[in-house]
């Protein structure tokens, strides 16, 4: 049974930090690529960063720049590392698990339950 569990999320200022994790269990997770996704209120879901089992990372245009996602296939669990966060970022973020490091929720076949990001002004 595969499970992703999401961490990190919470409720900060514009223009802080937040470090997301996503635990993995149930796969082989080296040799999945991982993804972040989040999902607003009233919004799709929408694609934020995917790395892949090599480390070939992807970003979304909203997040170059300001996040950053690693992968620690010893611990089995994928990073967000947030910076300088703005009102807009808030949302539920998911971690999902893949085949390619692509922007689309279908290429993904597992996903998490979510974790809550709330950015004040």
């Amino acid at each position: 049974q595969v499970q992703l569990v999401e961490s990190g999320g919470g409720l900060v200022q514009a223009g802080d930090s937040l470090r997301l994790s996503c635990a993995a269990s149930g796969l082989s997770f080296s040799l999945y690529a991982m993804g972040w996704f989040r999902q607003g209120p009233g919004t799709e879901r929408e694609f934020v960063s995917a790395i892949h089992w090599s480390g070939r990372t992807n970003y979304a245009d909203s997040a170059k720049g300001r996040f950053t996602i690693s992968r620690d296939n010893t611990k089995n669990t994928v990073y967000l590392q947030m910076n300088s966060l703005k009102p807009e970022d808030t949302a539920v973020y998911y971690c999902a698990a893949g085949a390619q490091v692509v922007p689309t929720t279908r290429s993904y076949n597992y996903w998490g339950q979510g974790t809550q990001v709330t950015v004040s002004s």
